[in-house]
């Protein structure tokens, strides 16, 4: 069976490092699995993932940012994800459409509606079969990142933590909006709770 499952959370809530043991749990329970990110996942969509995240655009404009993510978003669609739900795949995405409502809408103050409508638009309505959200206090997820040398540090990271605390806001209050797709994840707690409750968040969607 196909299935389109999302990773979405404030920056430096560990969904990557998480989702990285989950994925070879689940490889090895013989599922067939493709893992991709946004913005990015292709090689168009990575051109346009440069633009936005380079630290030296600082005057980009809110609704061009959001148009941008859009547009990476529906040549990733085209080109890679809808050809592996076509195939039966299980797709992970790190990211996706919620990103643009948490970020370009609620924490820019953008109106969330025109940004819904705007990916609506790109994604011919594709919305996630799965969603998890792994939710975490903006100060320790940036505390994460200053102590972890090894991670790409993005325009997004540079922003002041009242930017982060409207993120985390947005994307609680699109799980509350969202409830049947919506798992939210604690991911304050130890890395092997946090892997299997998202772990058990798959498999129950899976129906096992």
């Amino acid at each position: 069976m196909s299935l389109f499952i999302t990773l979405e959370g404030p920056e430096g809530s560990g969904k990557t490092s998480a989702m990285k043991i989950v994925l070879e749990q689940l490889k090895n329970d013989g599922y067939d699995i493709i893992t991709t990110r946004e913005p990015g996942g292709t090689p168009i969509s990575e051109q346009i993932r440069n633009v936005i995240l380079d630290k030296d655009n600082t005057k980009m404009d809110s609704i061009t940012e959001a148009m941008l993510y859009a547009a990476s978003r529906r040549q990733h669609l085209v080109e890679k994800i809808w050809p592996a739900l076509k195939e039966n795949k299980l797709v992970f995405c790190d990211r996706y459409l919620d990103s643009s409502l948490a970020y370009q809408g609620f924490a820019r103050g953008n109106d969330v509606e025109k940004i819904l409508e705007i990916n609506k638009f790109a994604t011919d309505g594709t919305f996630p079969d799965l969603t998890l959200l792994f939710d975490l206090e903006p100060e320790i997820g940036l505390e994460r990142i200053n102590k972890n040398k090894g991670r790409e540090v993005n325009r997004l990271d540079l922003e002041n933590i009242t930017f982060h605390h409207k993120v985390r806001e947005g994307y609680l209050i699109l799980a509350a909006r969202y409830q049947d797709r919506f798992v939210i994840i604690d991911a304050s707690k130890p890395l092997e709770e946090v892997v299997e409750a998202a772990y058990q968040a798959i498999k129950n969607k899976l129906g096992e």
